[in-house]
C-alpha cells in the first residue's frame, strides 16, 4: 500500500466515524434475519438475527413427512468468526421451508450464509443440496466447503415468501443453513428499461431486467479498501479491486474526503454506499509513457455459460472543472459506451454519482473482461478515465418469483395455451384487415405514424407541415414501434451523443426524414419537467436558425423526442475538436448571426419570451451548410409578464457560461442568455473551451481572461492563431466589443439581442467590405435601432434584415405576427 493511500484510507476511514450516525439509513418494510438452528439471538453490525428456535411469530417453518429438522452447533467455535457461524439448522432426506410473510411486493434481497463445520453428528461440509424460492430453483447440487454468502436479488409479487431446502436425491443426502436474510429493497435497485444488451452482433437494450433472479457474483469497490455490511445501507459487502486487475502499473488510486454530489431523483446511497464513489482508479499516466492511449482493465471469473448483468459505478472525482473526462467502455472486448461524458449525465455537476448496466452472455467460462480507456473527444493533456464500482450479477431465470405454486403455474401455462391461440386469431384478422387497408391507403402509409397531440398552449407544428411532399399531419405524437423502427431498435451504433436526458441516437423515419432521437433513460438527471419543456417550447416555435421538433413518443414509460438531424453537429466540435475543416472567420460570423438570430426571435417572438437559460457552444449545432441552430431547450423559461423585471427561479446553466448576476440573485432574465452568448463569442473568437482547468490559473475562465485582453487592447494576441492573418482590425474591434458589451457584470448594462445582432451583422460587414468609404464605424457606441432602415449595405448581396428574416422563415410577414421586432419597445 503507497504512502498516498494510506493517508486517503485513513482520512476516509475517519470521515467515516464522522458521517455513520448523520448519514440516515434506508428502513426496510420487510427486514428478516434469522439465526437458524439458535434459540438465542445475536446482534451484529448493529442488526438482530432472531434465532428460529424461539419460534417468532412472522416465522414458519415446515417440512414433509420424509424430513427431520435437527439443530447442531459448533463444538470448536471461532473467535474470529461471527455468532451465526456457531449453529446450523440441518434437513434431512426430505424438504423444508421457511415461510415469511411479505409486507411490501416488490424487489427483495434474499442471503443465505453457509459454514460447513463438523459437529458430533453431521460434517456440514458433506452436506448436497438445492434451494428454491416460492417454487423456483435457486441452485441445485451445491456442496459448501467453505464459509461462504450467496445473495440474491428478485421480484416478490406474493404476499408469502417460502424457501425450501432440497437434499441431493442422488445418494442419501441432507441440507443445512447458519443464517437467512430476506430484505425489501427500494424497486429503484433494478430498473427495467435502459439497460443495455452487448453481443457479438451488436447493441441492443435489455427489457424487463427486474423480473430476473438475480445471483450476485463479485462487488467491487474499485479503488478503495473492503467495505462491511456496516458501511452500506442494504449491509452489502465491497472487496478491493487489486486482484483483478490485469495490469497494476496501468492504474492508480485516486480518492477524495468529499461526500459524492447526490441529485434528488439520481444515484443515492442504496445504489452504492459513499465510499465507493469517493475512491477510483484512473489511467496511470507516469508509469505507462511508452503509449499515449491505453486501457485499464479488470479480468472477474465467472463459469456457467448463462447471461450477467454487469454494473458500472462511476463518479468523477479527479477532475477540478466540468466536461474534462471523455473515455470508451469496452466489456469483453466490446465497445459498450463511447465517449462516455459523466459531466453531461449528471447535468453538469462534478463528483455525482451514475451507473450503467449491461447484460453480456457468456458463451465460454470467464472471465468477464471491464476495460476503460481514453476516448478519441479528449484532448492529449486531458486523456483519462476512470472506474469507481463494479457488480457482476448472474441471471438465473426469467420468471417472477412471487408467482406463486406449481399448482398456479400449471393454470398460467394452459392459460396462456388458450389465450395465445385466441391471440394469433385475433392478429390472423388484424393482419388481414390492415393489408386490405394498406391496398386502399398506399398514399397515406406513411402518414399513419402519426396520431394527434394534446393541446398544450399554443399553436402546434409539426415538421411534416412543412414539407410539400408530405400529406398534413395533424399532430407531433408519433408511436414507439415508428421511434424502433428509425433508430433499428436504438442500435448502439447510431448513437451520437449523450446528455443528462438520456441516449441521442441518428435515425430515419418511414417518411425518409431524418431525425435525431433523444431518449429519456431511467436514473436521468433531467426527467419529465424538461421533457415537458421542450414539447411545451419546440411546439410553440419555427424558426430556421432554431432546432425543430420532428415529434415525441410517450409510450410504454417512455420519454423520447425527435428532432431534425443536424448533420455536422455542435459548433464546439469544430473550434476546437479533432480532424474537422477550420471554421474561416466568415463562416464564424455567419454561424454567430444565425445563432443571434434564434436566440432573438426566442426574447421577442412571444408575449412573454422565452429564455433558454442554457446557451453554450454544445447547444449550437450546424447544419450541413454551417447554418447555426439553437438547441436543447429543456432548461428553459418563459420571460417575466410586461409588469415584471425578472422572474424569480432557482439557478439552472453550465459552470463558465452562467451569467453571475443570476447566480448570485437568482433573478433571470434574457439578459441572463445575452451573457451566456457572450462566452460563445470568445469560444467562437479564442477556439477554446469555456473552462479549461489544465490552463495556468488566471486562464482557466475564458470570458475572465479574455476580458482583460480586450480592456487593453490586446485582444489580436489571443484569438486563433490560425485567424490572425485573416481578420480585419475593424471587424475584430466591433466583434470583441460586442462579446465585452454582452459580458457587463450587471444585465442592465447588457445589450439586448436585437442589439447583439445588428452589431455582429455590421461585424461581417466591416470583413467584406473592399473599401473604407463603405463603413468607418469603430466606435463603441451601440446601436439600438434595429428597424429595416437601419441595415448597412452588403460589398456583395445585402444583409437580411430582421423583418426579412421573419418573413423568409415564418411564411407571414412580421408586422401580421410579431409586430415587436421592428420597433424600439417591443415587450
Amino acid at each position: 500500500m503507497d504512502t498516498q493511500f494510506s493517508i486517503s484510507f485513513f482520512s476516509l476511514l475517519f470521515l467515516c466515524f464522522l458521517t455513520c450516525y448523520s448519514v440516515s439509513s434506508f428502513n426496510p418494510s420487510d427486514n428478516y434475519l434469522i439465526n437458524c438452528g439458535s434459540n438465542t439471538n445475536n446482534t451484529i453490525d448493529n442488526r438482530v438475527f432472531i434465532g428460529d428456535l424461539t419460534k417468532p411469530r412472522f416465522l414458519s417453518l415446515d417440512s414433509s413427512p420424509k424430513s427431520s429438522q435437527i439443530s447442531v452447533s459448533n463444538p470448536n467455535p471461532s473467535s474470529n468468526s461471527l455468532p451465526i457461524y456457531n449453529t446450523a439448522r440441518v434437513f434431512v432426506d426430505g424438504s423444508s421451508t421457511y415461510k415469511f410473510s411479505i409486507k411490501k411486493m416488490g424487489i427483495h434481497l434474499v442471503r443465505f450464509h453457509f459454514f460447513p463445520f463438523e459437529s458430533q453428528n453431521y460434517n456440514l461440509s458433506s452436506a448436497k443440496f438445492g434451494v428454491s424460492i416460492n417454487g423456483y430453483s435457486l441452485f441445485n447440487g451445491f456442496r459448501p466447503n467453505m464459509m461462504s454468502l450467496r445473495e440474491f436479488t428478485l421480484r416478490i409479487n406474493n404476499d408469502n415468501l417460502e424457501i425450501v431446502f432440497i437434499p441431493d436425491v442422488s445418494e442419501p443426502n441432507f441440507a443445512f443453513v447458519n443464517a437467512i436474510e430476506v430484505i425489501s429493497a427500494p424497486d429503484y435497485l433494478i430498473l427495467d428499461y435502459g439497460v443495455i444488451n452487448i453481443d457479438n452482433y451488436g447493441v441492443k437494450e435489455y427489457k424487463n431486467l427486474s423480473y430476473q433472479i438475480l445471483e450476485t457474483i463479485h462487488r467491487i469497490n474499485v479503488g478503495g479498501f473492503k467495505l462491511s455490511p456496516f458501511n452500506d445501507t442494504l449491509w452489502r459487502t465491497w472487496i478491493p479491486d487489486d486482484d483483478y486487475l490485469v495490469l497494476q502499473s496501468a492504474a492508480k488510486r485516486v480518492s477524495t474526503n468529499h461526500a459524492p454530489n447526490y441529485k434528488p431523483g439520481g444515484v443515492n446511497r442504496e445504489i452504492a454506499p459513499d465510499f465507493v464513489y469517493m475512491t477510483a482508479k484512473e489511467m496511470d499516466k507516469d508509469n505507462v509513457t511508452a503509449f499515449a492511449n491505453f486501457n485499464i482493465t479488470w479480468n472477474f471469473p465467472v463459469f456457467d455459460h448463462v447471461l450477467y448483468v454487469v454494473r458500472l459505478h462511476f463518479c468523477d472525482i479527479v477532475s477540478i472543472g466540468l466536461y474534462q473526462l471523455y473515455f470508451n467502455v469496452f466489456i469483453n472486448g466490446l465497445m459498450a459506451y463511447k465517449d462516455l461524458d459523466l459531466s453531461s449525465l449528471t447535468v453538469h455537476t462534478l463528483a455525482s454519482p451514475y451507473y450503467l448496466d449491461f447484460v453480456v452472455k457468456m458463451d465460454q467460462s470467464g472471465p468477464v473482461q471491464v476495460s476503460v480507456g481514453p476516448s478519441g473527444l479528449s484532448t492529449s493533456m486531458k486523456k483519462n478515465a476512470i472506474l469507481n464500482g463494479v457488480e457482476i450479477m448472474k441471471v438465473i431465470n426469467s420468471e417472477v418469483a412471487g408467482s406463486g405454486s406449481q399448482k398456479k403455474r400449471v393454470f398460467i401455462v394452459l392459460g396462456s395455451v388458450v389465450g395465445g391461440f385466441v391471440l394469433l386469431s385475433f392478429v390472423g384478422v388484424g393482419v388481414f384487415v390492415v393489408l386490405i387497408c394498406r391496398k386502399k391507403r398506399k398514399s397515406d402509409s406513411e402518414s399513419s405514424v402519426w396520431t394527434n397531440l394534446r393541446t398544450m398552449g399554443g399553436s402546434m407544428y409539426s415538421r411534416g407541415t412543412e414539407r410539400s411532399t408530405s400529406p398534413h399531419r395533424s399532430g407531433l405524437k408519433i408511436p414507439f414501434e415508428e421511434i424502433q423502427y428509425a433508430t433499428s431498435n436504438f442500435n448502439r451504433t447510431l448513437v451520437i451523443g449523450t446528455g443528462g436526458f438520456g441516449m441521442v441516437y441518428k435515425g430515419v423515419l418511414r417518411d425518409g426524414t431524418k431525425v435525431a432521437v433523444k431518449r429519456g433513460m431511467p436514473g436521468s438527471r433531467q426527467g419529465l419537467p424538461e421533457f415537458q419543456t421542450e414539447i411545451s417550447i419546440l411546439s410553440k416555435i419555427r424558426h430556421r436558425h432554431l432546432v425543430s421538433m420532428v415529434g415525441y413518443c410517450e409510450e410504454q414509460s417512455e420519454m423520447i423526442l425527435a428532432y431534425e438531424y443536424v448533420e455536422k453537429g455542435p459548433l464546439n466540435k469544430h473550434l476546437y475538436g479533432c480532424g474537422l475543416p477550420l471554421l474561416s472567420w466568415k463562416q464564424r460570423l455567419d454561424i454567430c448571426i444565425g445563432a443571434a438570430r434564434g436566440l432573438h426571435y426566442l426574447h421577442t417572438g412571444f408575449a412573454q419570451g422565452i429564455i433558454h437559460r442554457d446557451v453554450k457552444s454544445t447547444n449550437i449545432l450546424l447544419d450541413e451548410s454551417y447554418v447555426a441552430k439553437v438547441a436543447d431547450f429543456g432548461l428553459s423559461r418563459s420571460g417575466p409578464h410586461l409588469d415584471q423585471t425578472h422572474v424569480s427561479t432557482g439557478v439552472k446553466g453550465s459552470f463558465g457560461y452562467l451569467d453571475p448576476e443570476y447566480f448570485r440573485r437568482q433573478q433571470l432574465t434574457d439578459k441572463s442568455d445575452v451573457y451566456s452568448f457572450g462566452v460563445v463569442l470568445l469560444e467562437v473568437l479564442c477556439a477554446r473551451p469555456a473552462v479549461d482547468p489544465m490552463l495556468a490559473r488566471e486562464q482557466v475562465n475564458l470570458a475572465e481572461w479574455a476580458l482583460e485582453y480586450q480592456k487593453n487592447g490586446l485582444l489580436e494576441s489571443i484569438i486563433d492563431p490560425r485567424l490572425k492573418s485573416e481578420i480585419k482590425p475593424r471587424s475584430l474591434k466591433k466583434f470583441g466589443d460586442t462579446a465585452q458589451k454582452c459580458l457587463a457584470e450587471y444585465g442592465v448594462d447588457r445589450p439586448t439581442m436585437g442589439d447583439v445582432l445588428w452589431n455582429l451583422e455590421h461585424a461581417l460587414q466591416l470583413q467584406e467590405v473592399k473599401t473604407t468609404t463603405d463603413a468607418d464605424d469603430t466606435s463603441d457606441t451601440f446601436t439600438t435601432d434595429i428597424s429595416v432602415s437601419r441595415i448597412v449595405p452588403h460589398a456583395h448581396t445585402s444583409i437580411l434584415s430582421i423583418r426579412d428574416t421573419s418573413d423568409e422563415h415564418l411564411g407571414k410577414s412580421t408586422s401580421e405576427v410579431f409586430s415587436q421586432l421592428v420597433t424600439n419597445d417591443g415587450r
